[in-house]
């Protein structure tokens, strides 16, 4: 008899995972991904903050470019395109929220905006306007 104990205990399979157990881990992976939604989504916003200022540099910088070949800056009709059609930059840029950003001369200075999120002027958090006045003021707050 010990023998057909044994055989027995031999022939068992692997148990697999039940419905419960799978939902548990489900459950868990579930909660796990929405504690880390709630930490990362407003970094995210940050960034592309962030980046729509660096944007707006780089594209005050080409504008600077653009003043020493022709003299003077595009006028508002023609915008950021003046950039391109002079080849300073290669294409039409965008801002983090795949909007054109908005170029306004304004008494020969230019001035660069990106709406933000809602793509309209004004807003606040990841709706707020980020401007070319913006960051003169925060360079001229860090002297």
């Amino acid at each position: 008899m010990s023998l057909k104990k044994t055989r027995s205990t031999q022939r068992r399979r692997p148990r697999g995972m039940t419905l419960i157990e799978i939902m548990v881990v489900i459950t868990i992976l579930g909660l796990i991904m929405a504690a880390v939604g709630v930490a990362v989504i407003p970094q995210l916003d940050e960034a592309r903050r962030d980046t729509a200022r660096l944007d707006i540099a780089n594209l005050h910088n080409a504008l600077k470019l653009y003043y020493a070949k022709k003299g003077k800056f595009p006028d508002t009709s023609t915008g950021l395109r003046a950039l391109v059609e002079t080849q300073t930059l290669e294409q039409m840029p965008r801002d983090p929220w795949g909007n054109e950003y908005v170029y306004l001369s304004e008494g020969g200075k230019p001035v660069i905006t990106s709406y933000g999120a809602d793509s309209s002027p004004g807003g606040e958090g990841a709706d707020a306007d980020v401007s070319s006045r913006d960051l003169q003021k925060d360079a001229v707050a860090h002297r």
